[in-house]
């Protein structure tokens, strides 16, 4: 799936939620706290991290491309 980015950067928890990957933002940190979440192909612990344009998330057999 592709997520349009409307500014800068969106952080990782609010990108899981505004792709309907995580129903609340407890759901999301707890799967960026359990390393379900790999950024670029790293897997990524922090809840905040900066997702900008070209980034490539994936998550649970789900990959999102930030354009």
């Amino acid at each position: 799936m592709e997520f349009q980015l409307s500014g800068e950067y969106i952080e990782l928890i609010q990108l899981l939620k505004a792709s309907g990957l995580a129903e609340s933002g407890a759901m999301a940190k707890n799967f960026v706290d359990d390393g379900a979440v790999k950024v670029n192909g790293i897997t990524e612990y922090r809840r905040r991290n900066k997702i900008k344009r070209g980034d490539h998330i994936d998550f649970e057999g789900n990959s999102i491309t930030v354009k």
